[in-house]
Formats: structure tokens, sequence, C-alpha cells
């Protein structure tokens, strides 16, 4: 029988509903008793003791709140009553010990990759195109038309032929196409992204955005790219190729770059990118895939459309994947600053140096400040849907976030636009912003992105798989085609988090073996938004 309450950690004076629960019922818990004032809703928190105004309320074994009302025992926990309030931060203080998981069933193991000439290993096979500026953004729609319409196979015609079944007042079987074409190039992805930078702001978004871009470029799921420019745009064609040259000294993958003011007519540009386009594509067509060892595996951290039971299930079940990666050898990346707030000193304390403490705390209190300056706080992260499904404050978002890092040590702190270089836990500098926090995890070098979500998010990224967890089995009931794994089933009682991380590793070997594909690829959700440095929770 599934149990109705759980305390996530011995400290904790709150507990979480695992089903809902009903006014007055007699709940035996840890050896009492314990009854709700009023209905609750599965994923919320109750008191389990009274609270005086200003009492700390503690979930994870840290500060997550303070009353901001009396609340008594069995009350819930809401916005009305408790407020955000997180532990103070002083300094990295000492080290945390960290023992190793066993790793035995995995070390041994290996994933069939694209082998790159400076030693990474992709999990895809890329060509990309992209613009150095939003006035180009529409030769890069049209290229894309082009290389799609000729290249790739037209699987997705279903809402097509809707939309022509009710023009022509016909079925769908009447207006069905013929058959598909033919993938022309088996091992090979093309892709394309546009964005709305490159010009018209302030310098350093420019250099970032380049930054950004030649970290797409470096990233071993792409083997070459297609790239224009206007050219009297902010980011030059140097500026984006200082970056890459200062990312990956010794790049050698084809990288076609036309600058159109200098081509002449659109046509003339066209018909230069087109050609040497596809041949440079068909060359990359060749690249085959090969073994390699796991710790070739970048694995990217991330959690959106939260619940309340996010931080009970997915995001622990992520931490074991990233303690068993870092054990391998392999590289992960925990991202979503402003989703690490009251974690800051556990965080510091697992840093491997001083130096790299000090640069995650700077980063952290200079993204606070800005937002702070824009009117805002840390404390309005969590959204509607968040504190809807249980998630009051940012304190307890960012410490049930947190858990998606394991308990290893952090090698290296990142900020955007910088690239992963140290096998292990890394720490990189993004906003919470589902698109944004993506985008920027697979520009430091993820190969492989591990997304948990509680409400549902359809998103994916044109170059790297995302992989969909949920936290809990009524999401992947109703939206089956956007969830991958289910971690629900720690919140039913039917599997352990050790047993759904090992889950994900074995799902992850096949994902970036090219045998299984990601919800989110298979629906096409390529999704590319740049973080603008602005305020963005």
């Amino acid at each position: 029988m599934q149990k109705k309450l759980i305390k996530v950690n011995p400290a904790d004076n709150v507990i979480v509903a695992l089903t809902d629960l009903v006014q007055g019922e007699q709940i035996a818990f840890e050896g009492t008793t314990v009854s709700p004032t009023t209905d609750v809703k599965a994923k919320h928190k109750i008191a389990e003791t009274d609270f005086e105004i200003g009492d700390d309320i503690i979930m994870y074994g840290v500060l997550v709140g303070r009353a901001s009302k009396p609340v008594a025992k069995g009350e819930v926990i809401t916005t009305e009553n408790v407020k955000h309030k997180s532990e103070e931060v002083f300094g990295k203080n000492g080290n945390l010990g960290w023992t190793p998981p066993n790793v035995d069933r995995w070390k041994d193991k290996t994933f069939n990759g694209y082998h790159r000439a400076d030693g990474q290993v992709g999990t895809k096979n890329v060509w990309l195109f992209f613009p150095l500026v939003f006035c180009e953004n529409k030769n890069i729609e049209k290229l894309k038309e082009i290389f799609e319409n000729e290249l790739m196979p037209k699987k997705d015609v279903s809402y097509k032929n809707l939309l022509r079944s009710l023009i022509e007042e016909k079925s769908v079987e009447e207006v069905v196409d013929k058959s598909p074409n033919e993938n022309l190039l088996d091992n090979i992805e093309v892709k394309f992204i546009n964005h709305q930078g490159g010009c018209g702001g302030i310098r350093q978004d420019s250099e970032l955005l380049a930054k950004l871009l030649a970290g797409y470029v470096n990233n071993p799921n792409v083997a070459g790219a297609t790239v224009l420019s206007l050219g009297c745009q902010n980011l030059q064609i140097s500026i984006f190729k200082d970056a890459l040259k200062e990312m990956s000294p010794n790049n050698d993958k084809e990288i076609l770059i036309y600058e159109q003011q200098q081509i002449g007519t659109t046509d003339q540009m066209f018909q230069m990118v087109i050609k040497d386009s596809y041949e440079a594509i068909k060359r990359a067509n060749q690249i085959k895939r090969k073994p390699a060892p796991l710790s070739k595996l970048n694995i990217g951290l991330e959690c959106g459309g939260s619940d309340g039971f996010s931080g009970i299930s997915a995001n622990p079940a992520l931490g074991v994947v990233s303690d068993i990666f870092a054990a391998l050898g392999g590289k992960t990346i925990l991202a979503e600053f402003p989703e690490l707030c009251g974690v800051e000193q556990e965080l510091m304390d697992r840093c491997v140096d001083e130096e790299k403490a000090n640069k995650f705390l700077s980063l952290m209190r200079a993204f606070e400040k800005s937002v702070v300056d824009a009117g805002s706080g840390f404390d309005m992260n969590p959204s509607p849907g968040n504190i809807k499904d249980g998630l009051i404050t940012d304190a307890m978002k960012s410490a049930g976030a947190a858990k998606k890092g394991g308990t290893s040590p952090v090698v290296d702190v990142l900020d955007y636009g910088e690239y992963i270089s140290k096998p292990g836990l890394n720490l990189l500098n993004t906003p919470g912003n589902d698109a944004e926090c993506t985008t920027g995890l697979v520009g430091a070098g993820a190969t492989v992105v591990l997304f948990t979500t509680g409400l549902g998010n359809p998103m994916g990224n044109p170059i790297a798989p995302v992989v969909k967890i949920s936290s809990n089995s009524t999401l992947i009931n109703r939206m089956s085609d956007i969830i991958d794994v289910n971690a629900g089933t720690v919140i039913t009682g039917e599997k352990t988090i050790a047993e759904v991380g090992a889950e994900i590793v074995d799902y992850i070997i096949e994902l970036a073996s090219g045998n299984i594909e990601t919800k989110a690829d298979q629906l096409k959700q390529d999704v590319f938004i740049p973080w603008k440095r602005g305020v963005s929770l």
C-alpha cells in the first residue's frame, strides 16, 4: 500500500502529502498521528508542529521559509502563511567528504558516438545553419525550407493533411500524401537556428552571443556549420572566430561563413551557400559511430515545470545519475542559479578549492543584485504552476532543484558562455528559464540534457537530445507523447531513487548510441533562446 506522507529529511518540520488527504483523517506517521486541518492535495506540505510568526520552516534539512502567520499542526503550508527565507552564506567552510557510488555495472560499458578530432565524442552528427545577426533569420528560414524539403524524409504530414482535408471538405485518408521521401543522407542531421541578437543591443550582448554560438560549433554533436553574416552588425565575423579560437584553438571542423553585403544579391549568396553546404554535408555524412567510454559523455541537468514531487523523485534520481557519471570520469553540468538560492553554503563546501567557491558566490550575488536592481528578487522565481503544485518559496524550490547535482565534489564553476573542460560536476550560471537554460547547457558542451518535470514541457534542442523525466506517474499517463522516463514510481513505492537513476543511465547509453530517440526529437521541438543577461529568472 502506498504511503500517504513522507518527511524528506529527518531535520524537517514539514511533511509532504504523497496522496490527496482528507480533513480530519487520522494518519499514522513515524510513531505518532497526523491529522490534516483541511483537505490537502498531493504534493503539498503540512506543518508537523505548531508554528508562531517568525518560526523557521525546514525542508530538505535547510531553511526554506519563515512563518508569516501562526500555523497549526496539520495545517497546509501556503504563500499566505509562509514567506521565502534562505540561509546566510559566509564563504567556503571546509570540504564535504564524498564516497563515490559503485559503478561496476557500467565501468566497462561503451556507447557508439561520433568521434571528433579534438577528442570529444558526440551523441549526434549535426550540420548546423545559423545567423550571426537577426537580419539573416529569414534567409536561414528559406534555407531550412529548401534543405528539409529535399534532404529530409517528410514524416510529419498528419497536421498538414488535416488542414487540407478541411479546406477540400474531404476525409484525411483522401488527401494523404504519397509515401514519405527516403532520407538521402542517413548519417547526418541538418538543423537550423535563429535568434534576435547580434546587433542593436549593447556590445557585451553580441560578445556573449558569439561565445554561445562558438559553444554550439564546438559541441561534439556538431560536425560543421554554415554561418550567415550581413556585414555591418555588432557581432562581426572576427568576433565569432575569436570566440571559437579561444574555446577550441585547434578546431578543424568545416565552418562555411558567408557575408551578404560582400557577396551581392540574395540569389548569388543562396547559390553559393546551397552548393558549398551540400558538398560539406555529404562529407560529414561519411562520419560513422564508433565505441567510446562513458567518460566521454557530457550530461546537462535541468528541471522545468516543477511540482511538489520534483525534489523528492525525479531530481534526486538525476543526482544518482550525476554521481555515477562523476565516478566514471564523465562531465555533468548543474545550471539554473536562481534555483540554487538557499543551498549556496553546501555547494561552496563541495567546491574543490576556494577559488571555485568564491567564483560561485560572486556569480550568485551579482545575479541576485541584478534582479533586485530591476525591482524583483529570487523569491519571485516560483511560477504560478510551481506554487499550485506545492513549491511555495524559492528556497523550497531551490533545495529540491539542487538534488539534481547529487553529492559529488564541484570541480568547476562556469559563467554563461564558458565551456566545460573538467570531469565531474560543473556549475553553470544560467537563469531558471527553461529555454535559456537548455540553450546555455548545450552551448557549454552538454551532449545529452536530462530535464525533469512535474507539470510537463515539450521543449527540446536543435543539436542535443533532451530527455524528459516525469516526477509523477499521472504526468506520463496524461502527456505520454513528451515524457521519456517516469520517476513517479518512486512516489508510488514501486522503485527506489537508486533504481530510477540506474534506469536513466541505461537509457542514456541507448540514446547516445542512436538506438532510441527522445520524444522531443520525435516532435521536432527544437528551441534555441540565448540569455541576454537581463533580468530572467
